[in-house]
């Protein structure tokens, strides 16, 4: 019986996730290297001081980083967090962090993915995160629940196995079922969505990802 290689692979990161680390951990302080992986940057995005540290800063036109890594490949649960300030200025949709999936065999990205977005309206904006695998998706649209831009924030999207949730500074904003399948390995995009559109304006200071589901008190301190 000839086994499908998206099994095979699964099986592969299965077993390294028994024996690695929990979770990732990625902080903004530099350009060259995001979480000791290899990046590439367009643009000139810039590392800025923040009271609570140093931060990387976009500008909503052309800035972006590219990082060889998909740090929820192969989680069947996982946590993403982020901490970030959306500034004024920005285009209305704003895709800011991406992770998708590649093909093992052909290097070319495929449909499955994670994303952190925005939706800007006047001076405020509310989150919509999105996951995608062979299985199925699910885009959490908060639209009833704004927020002032220029102020930093912690979001998180969580999936336990059977419910995908986002909040917004530990506060729960959506949710809904999920028949969710982990991706395979891929990359990473910082500042834009991956095919170079909707630029982001802001600063992102830290992120983490987490291969299971933790609860709001376990979550990033915000600043």
């Amino acid at each position: 019986m000839r086994i499908p290689v998206r099994v095979l692979v699964l099986a592969w990161f299965a077993g390294l996730a028994a024996y690695g680390a929990e979770f990732e951990v990625w902080k903004f302080d530099q350009l060259e290297n995001i979480g000791g992986h290899r990046t590439k940057v367009e643009g000139h995005p810039r590392v800025i001081d923040t009271p609570s540290g140093k931060a990387v800063e976009f500008d909503g036109v052309e800035d972006a980083l590219f990082i060889e890594d998909h740090p929820l490949a192969g989680g069947a649960t996982f946590t993403w967090e982020v901490i970030f300030r959306p500034s004024k200025g920005g285009n209305p949709e704003q895709r800011f962090f991406h992770l998708t999936e590649r093909d093992p065999k052909t290097s070319e990205d495929t449909a499955n993915r994670f994303l952190f977005e925005i939706r800007v309206k006047g001076e405020e904006w509310f989150l919509d995160t999105f996951v995608m695998s062979p299985t199925g998706s699910k885009a959490l649209f908060n639209s009833d629940h704004l927020h002032l831009l220029d102020r930093w924030y912690h979001a998180a999207q969580v999936y336990d196995g059977h419910m995908y949730r986002n909040y917004v500074n530990g506060v729960l904003e959506n949710s809904a079922e999920l028949n969710f399948t982990p991706n395979l390995a891929g990359h990473a995009s910082v500042g834009v969505r991956i095919n170079h559109r909707d630029h982001y304006k802001g600063a992102i200071r830290e992120t983490r990802f987490t291969r299971r589901a933790i609860s709001p008190k376990e979550f990033l301190e915000l600043p």
